[in-house]
C-alpha cells in the first residue's frame, strides 16, 4: 500500500488547523500531499475560542499552551487526530480523547539532544560561577578570581531518571570526563561507564551535580523536597529541566541562600505564564548563581524541525493509512501493505463480542476480508479491515456503524 494511494475522501474537504507557530515542516508535509485547507495561527486558543474554531476540523496541531478539554472534544465531531508538537500530552484530556476515538500523537524523543546539551552548558556555567561574575561585570565590577570555580572533569553527575534525555546526557557527560551515576524506578541498562544507584538517597549523597529527568506523575511531585535536599553534598548543584512540580522551590531557595547548595538551573516551574512578556515570579528570582530560563530546554530550531517532521508524519500516516504507532489513545497498530483492497477503520468500546459482530455484519454482504488487524487497550478496540475491492465498501461502512459499541468508523480508501 503506497502513501500516495487515492483516499475515499476529497483532500480539499479535509480541514487542518495548526496553532502556536508550528514548524513549517509540519505544514509542508500536508501541503506537498495535496491538502489545501490548512489554517495556521500563531497563538494558542482558550477553550471558548477553540470550541468555535474546531467545529469542522479533522486534524489539529498544537504545542503546550492549548488545552484540549472534554468540552472541546465534545464539539469536535469531525476531529480524527490531535498532534502535540512537543514532548508531553498533559494539555490533552487523554481519557476523553480515548472515549471519543480520537488519536493523539506527540514527539517524545525529538528534542532530547537539545535538553541534554543545555544541561551540560548550565552545569559549566554554574560550576564556574558565571552568573555571579556576569552580573558583576554588567554592573561595572571586575571580579577575576578562581575561588569557588571548578572544572566539570572528574566531577560526579547524578541523573535522576535514566530515560531518553537522561541516558543521552550520560553519554555527553562521560565524553567530557565526568563520572556518571543514575537512579531510575525502572531497571535501565547503563550506557558507557555509568553506575546505577539503588536509591535516590544513595545518588544524592555522592553527586556534585544533580540533574532531574523524570515524568510528571503523582509519585514525582515534590520529589526533591525538604528531606531529599538535605541529602545533597554540601555545595552541590541542582538542575531541573523536567517538570515544574518536581522540586520544592521554597526549600531550595533557603538552601541556596545558606550556601548548602551552591547553584541551581531551573527551566520549569509549578506555575508558568501563558504568553511571552507576561509577569513571572519565583522564590529563586534574584538569587546569585541561579540560572532561570522560561521552559526552553527543548526550544532549538533543530528540535522544532524534528518535532514538526515526527508529529506531522504520524498524523499523515494515520489520516492516509490508519497506522496508529505512537498514539497515546488509539491502540497502536503497524499495518502491512495490501494492494487492490478497500480499508475500513473501526474504533469501538472494548467489550466482548464486537469483533464477532463486525464479521457477522460483513458476512451479510458476502464481503471477502483480505486482512483484519485488531489491537485493544483497557478502554477501546481498534480494528482495521482490508476487504476485497468491489462496490460494497460503502454498504460495509454503513453496516459497521450500526454495530453495537461502535465509537466511529472511517472508510479510508
Amino acid at each position: 500500500m503506497s502513501q500516495d494511494k487515492n483516499t475515499s475522501y476529497a483532500k480539499d474537504k479535509i480541514n487542518i488547523l495548526f496553532l502556536e507557530n508550528l514548524s513549517d515542516k509540519a505544514i509542508q508535509r500536508f501541503s506537498d500531499a495535496g491538502y489545501t485547507n490548512i489554517k495556521c495561527m500563531p497563538q494558542a486558543l482558550n477553550e471558548d475560542e477553540l470550541i468555535r474554531a474546531i467545529k469542522d476540523v479533522h486534524i489539529l496541531g498544537i504545542r503546550s499552551k492549548t488545552n484540549i478539554t472534554t468540552r472541546v472534544l465534545d464539539t469536535a465531531k469531525r476531529l480524527q487526530a490531535v498532534g502535540c508538537f512537543c514532548i508531553g500530552t498533559n494539555q490533552v484530556d487523554l481519557t476523553a480523547a480515548t472515549q471519543a476515538g480520537i488519536a493523539v500523537f506527540n514527539a517524545p524523543y525529538s528534542n532530547t539532544r537539545s535538553v541534554a546539551e543545555l544541561v551540560i552548558g548550565a552545569a559549566i556555567m554554574l560550576i564556574r560561577r558565571i552568573p555571579e561574575k556576569n552580573k558583576a561585570a554588567h554592573e561595572g565590577i571586575w571580579n577575576k578570581e578562581a575561588k569557588g570555580s571548578h572544572e566539570l572533569r572528574g566531577k560526579t553527575l547524578g541523573i535522576v531518571g535514566y530515560g531518553n534525555i537522561g541516558s543521552q546526557l550520560s553519554v555527553l557527560a562521560e565524553a567530557i570526563g565526568m563520572k556518571v551515576v543514575y537512579f531510575d524506578t525502572d531497571t535501565k541498562l547503563p550506557l558507557g561507564n555509568a553506575e546505577c544507584k539503588k536509591s535516590l538517597k544513595d545518588l544524592l549523597q555522592v553527586a556534585d551535580i544533580v540533574s532531574i529527568h523524570v515524568p510528571d506523575l503523582a509519585s514525582t511531585k515534590n520529589l526533591i523536597n525538604k528531606t531529599n535536599l538535605k541529602y545533597f553534598k554540601k555545595g552541590a548543584i541542582l538542575i531541573n529541566y523536567a517538570r515544574g512540580e518536581v522540586v520544592d522551590l521554597n526549600v531550595l531557595s533557603e538552601l541556596l541562600k545558606g550556601g548548602a547548595i551552591s547553584g541551581a538551573a531551573i527551566d520549569v516551574f509549578p506555575i508558568e505564564p501563558e504568553q511571552n512578556g507576561a509577569a513571572f515570579s519565583s522564590p529563586l528570582c534574584g538569587l546569585p548563581n541561579v540560572l532561570l530560563t522560561p521552559h526552553i530546554g527543548g526550544s532549538t530550531e533543530e528540535a522544532q524541525q524534528n518535532i514538526g517532521i515526527d508529529v506531522s508524519n504520524k498524523l499523515f500516516s494515520f489520516l492516509e493509512t490508519g497506522l496508529s504507532e505512537g498514539s497515546k489513545t488509539i491502540p497502536e497498530l503497524r499495518l502491512p501493505a495490501q494492494e487492490n483492497t478497500h480499508r475500513i477503520l473501526h474504533i469501538h468500546n472494548n467489550v466482548p463480542g464486537v469483533l464477532s459482530a463486525i464479521n457477522t455484519a460483513l458476512s451479510q454482504l458476502k464481503v471477502n476480508i483480505v486482512g483484519q488487524y485488531l489491537k485493544t487497550n483497557d478502554k477501546i478496540g481498534y480494528v482495521v479491515l482490508d476487504i476485497e475491492s468491489n462496490k460494497l465498501s460503502k454498504q460495509a461502512e454503513k453496516l459497521l456503524k450500526e454495530v453495537k459499541e461502535t465509537i466511529r468508523v472511517r472508510l479510508l480508501y
